[in-house]
């Protein structure tokens, strides 16, 4: 597909998702740094508080800022960077590189939207790459809801349940997926011994550079930089 078709398909769903972007060996030597950084057992950072309500079991790593420069060449690729130029427009700006892992048996993500929808102008992009195959024997798929992110705060109602209109996604090693962020998406849960992806997030021009700090999920919202729930959703009535 053409740029122009790519852009508009990702403003018509809030997302796209594209094979084979990346070459095996870049992935690879990727996902071999990522597992040496983590293992097979790295201790959750984040609070008991927010595992529980959240029911998001996933431990970040910023390899960037800790001055991993292969991190770097993905970041630079002229079709990802072409590509975000049309979807964001001119002057939209880098955020950070954030490797996702999560362990076996761990729950992954439950549905939220990753800013806060109030100001329908103001959003993240998740460019997010695959080092590995995300199948049903490994879990950890992404679910999301096409074109939701026109259609305000993601409901209250079950953090994990099946929603309406749900595609479940299975990238493969080398995949770009591309997501608005305020698209209503989960990950299922993590059935092989581990699952990686690595967050590339960027933001139009004039986008708050916290925008990400707060994020919404279907019974709360959290601020991550005070480690806060800020909003308690469950008191609310359903939609």
């Amino acid at each position: 597909m053409k740029i122009e078709e790519l852009r508009n398909s990702f403003w018509d769903n809030g997302f796209l998702i594209m094979e084979d972007v990346f070459e095996t060996g870049l992935m690879d030597n990727l996902n071999n740094l990522i597992l040496e950084h983590f293992g097979m057992s790295p201790e959750f950072r984040h609070t008991d508080e927010f595992l529980g309500k959240a029911q998001t079991e996933v431990i970040p790593w910023f390899p960037q800022q800790e001055g991993v420069h292969a991190f770097d060449e993905v970041e630079a690729h002229p079709f990802l960077n072409t590509l975000t130029n049309a979807i964001l427009g001119e002057g939209w700006q880098k955020q950070y590189c954030m490797v996702m892992f999560s362990k076996e048996g761990t729950r992954g993500q439950a549905w939220h939207q990753d800013c806060p929808p109030d100001d329908p102008n103001q959003h993240n992009l998740n460019r997010l790459v695959y080092t590995m195959d995300i199948t049903p024997e490994v879990g950890g798929q992404t679910v999301v809801v096409p074109g939701t992110h026109r259609r305000g705060v993601i409901p209250v109602g079950e953090p994990d349940g099946e929603m309406e209109g749900q595609v479940v996604l299975e990238p493969k090693k080398g995949t770009v997926i591309l997501l608005h962020g305020h698209t209503w998406h989960r990950v299922l849960p993590i059935k092989g011994q581990y699952r990686v992806s690595t967050n590339y997030r960027s933001a139009p021009q004039g986008t708050p550079e916290d925008i990400t700090d707060v994020c919404v999920y279907r019974n709360m919202r959290y601020r991550f930089s005070t480690s806060e729930l800020i909003e308690d959703r469950t008191t609310m009535n359903a939609d």
